[in-house]
């Protein structure tokens, strides 16, 4: 009798599941629902947020060189479980999460009956899911050719959004290398500018009118929602993703990497062996942009892969080349702003690329002795180059195999090398993925952090790596010295990437720049827009364990004392960060707490004075410091800055007002 109630029950599922809907799962708050629909035999999913639709019904699916898991899908089962877990995270935008979820698995066959189950969580605003394969008999080895997952959404949406680059291009053939200008407020159906789809996060806002009668006349309402879409768990058993160009039929859906990235070496899809899974695709949802600036759905759902081997250390770092360029990576140099580093009080200074030639393999133990006599810890720049691009910078050849990452680990751990940038990587592909994970792996044998640049989004890697300090992957700082208009948008981006790029994982920056013109002389070249409070504030609202700070040696004298002594006691690793106000690209304040310290850091964007209250409860009733600009002067290119003593109210409210490209801090 059990075993026919059972049979029952399963044809039950199965007619439901042919009827539609599936299951529901929700957030512990009940607010974020996700449904599963089973549409004569293709999964499909959709996201409401407070009762309004964030995902339209949107694909799901993989197909493999196993079973097409896209259609023809059958529902076996479905199995739900709570997740409360708490973990820590060291040197990122928290410490301590207390991870809630509900979680649905949806247990399917393909015709040919090979399994696949497909796994959501829905935390309070966050939303991941994945594939998971067993084993079926003897097949244990299986290609993922590509992947149905998509996210269709509501025709009203406006992106920000940067594009994919095409392979191969660019300076030295180094692209695609997430560095490409993002569209802001965009439409969804106009192609990307390669025609590759955008690289992740993605940021999508939505505004919704909505009608009610008060008193005999209709009133009109609008509310904001935010969805970003990112990727996490990425390690050397799969490949990075991307969006493609937005379809009206289907939505934005998941894009392997180009075969031509790489310089055409590796292949374009996925392998892995059974039992195995993909990486978590991601959604974080909100009627406000305080949960995408918060969220840790990115560590929620990974797990270290590794310890330790040393508690590795935040901090900032100078470097000469930000400003001073190639030819300062000399000797006498070099120790020029080994000396910056140990005046302002920054634990480390980055050597950049052309050492090797410039001051040579020989004489480097000598630099790293005179740094380490200052008290200051040296971090080594090295080329990433196999045969994947033709930047010529060195050193070369030391990162790509095994040989010579252990030859170069064991000389960097002998001479008491704490930290490696790593630059010009290949793409997405599985191969390159599985070059990231082999030198953080190879350098945690030695004690070694590792920062990379030119190089493809962190995917979680903080929780993952534990030596993982930060990625550029985004249109940095540097640019700002090589063209004017990079100057001219650089308060635009930074009120962009702490709710878009930054959000997700850390990003290696490299800006604070403090001359009024970005050259050696401080005479010359691009000038930069921003003012001295800006820059200061960008040191917070941008998140990296290890901060790249772009001051130079002439700062020291040329700007107030109380600039250095606010950089000199800056923590770079936070407890906790809060959204306070803001919009993407317009302007950004947030609050940011190391122990028992409090940071609020605010940027305009805009080319106008904004004025604001603040809500500050963690202030409320005290005098605090008060770092703001004074209003540019006729003529002046950076205006002055102040620092004051400001009283926030009971209430914990403040009213501010940031300069055109200026900021405000406000601390104890």
């Amino acid at each position: 009798m059990k075993r026919k109630l059972l049979f029952c029950a399963a044809i039950l599922l199965a007619m439901s599941a042919r009827a539609g809907l599936v299951k529901t799962v929700s957030s512990p708050d009940g607010r974020l629902v996700l449904n599963v629909h089973d549409e004569n035999g293709k999964p499909m999913y959709d996201v409401l947020y407070d009762g309004q639709q964030m995902l339209e019904k949107s694909a799901l699916g993989l197909k493999t060189n196993l079973a097409d898991f896209t259609q023809e899908l059958t529902v076996k089962t479905t199995r739900e479980r709570t997740i409360d877990e708490n973990y820590s995270v060291s040197r990122t935008k928290t410490s301590a999460v207390h991870y809630v979820a509900n979680e649905l698995t949806v247990c399917c066959e393909a015709r040919n009956r090979q399994p696949m189950n497909i796994v959501f969580r829905v935390a309070n605003n966050d939303v991941a899911f994945r594939y998971e394969l067993p084993q079926r008999g003897e097949r244990a080895a299986m290609l993922v050719n590509s992947e149905a997952s998509a996210f269709k959404m509501p025709e009203q949406t406006k992106t920000f959004i940067c594009p994919q680059a095409s392979p191969m291009i660019g300076w030295m053939r180094t692209k695609p290398s997430y560095e490409e200008e993002y569209v802001f407020d965009g439409d969804m159906n106009v192609k990307s500018r390669y025609g590759c789809g955008y690289t992740f996060p993605c940021l999508f806002h939505q505004t919704v009118t909505t009608e009610k009668k008060v008193k005999k006349k209709t009133v009109k309402t609008e509310q904001d929602y935010w969805i970003l879409i990112s990727e996490t768990g990425v390690n050397s058993q799969y490949c990075a993703s991307h969006l493609s160009d937005y379809s009206t039929e289907t939505g934005y859906t998941i894009a392997f990497p180009d075969q031509g990235e790489n310089n055409g070496f590796g292949s374009a899809t996925a392998q892995f062996g059974l039992p195995g899974a993909t990486p978590w695709r991601t959604i974080t949802v909100g009627n406000s942009l305080k949960p995408v600036v918060e969220t840790t759905v990115m560590f929620d759902v990974v797990e270290p892969l590794y310890e330790a081997k040393e508690d590795y250390k935040p901090g900032k770092y100078t470097w000469s080349w930000i400003v001073w360029q190639d030819a300062s990576v000399n000797f006498d140099d070099q120790k020029k702003y080994i000396d910056l580093a140990r005046d302002m009080g920054a634990e480390y200074c980055l050597i950049d690329g052309l050492w090797d030639k410039q001051i040579g393999w020989d004489r480097m133990p000598e630099l790293f002795s005179y740094a380490h006599a200052q008290g200051v810890t040296p971090l080594l720049w090295f080329n990433s180059n196999g045969g994947w691009n033709d930047a010529p910078q060195g050193a070369k050849q030391c990162m790509n195999t095994s040989i010579a990452r252990k030859k170069t680990f064991a000389w960097l751990k002998q001479n008491g090398v704490k930290g490696i940038k790593v630059d010009f990587f290949g793409g997405d592909k599985q191969e390159t993925i599985r070059l990231y994970e082999d030198i953080l792996s190879d350098a945690n044998e030695a004690g070694v952090q590792v920062i990379f640049h030119g190089c493809t989004l962190p995917r979680g890697w903080e929780r993952m790596y534990p030596n993982y300090a930060a990625s550029e992957a985004v249109l940095a700082s540097e640019n700002c010295v090589f063209n004017q208009h990079f100057c001219d948008m650089e308060a635009t981006n930074g009120a962009l990437h702490p709710f878009c790029r930054n959000t997700v994982g850390a990003m290696d920056w490299g800006g604070t720049f403090l001359n009024k013109r970005l050259n050696r002389g401080n005479n010359g070249g691009t000038v930069r827009k921003t003012t001295d409070i800006y820059e200061l504030a960008s040191a917070i609202t941008i998140q990296a364990s290890l901060l790249g700070l772009a001051v130079a040696p002439n700062n020291l004298t040329e700007q107030p004392d109380f600039e250095f002594d606010f950089l000199r006691t800056l923590p770079t690793a936070w407890d906790e960060t809060r959204f306070v106000d803001g919009y993407p690209g317009k302007f950004c304040v947030l609050a940011r707490r190391a122990a028992d310290k409090w940071y609020v850091a605010g940027i305009n964007g805009e080319e106008k004075a904004r004025t604001m209250t603040l809500s500050l409860p963690m202030f409320a009733g005290q005098k605090v410091k008060y770092y703001v600009d004074e209003p540019r002067k006729e003529g002046e290119v950076v205006p002055q800055p102040l620092l004051k003593t400001i009283k926030v109210d009971k209430k914990g409210l403040a009213k501010v007002t940031i300069q055109p490209q200026g900021g405000i801090i406000i601390c104890k």
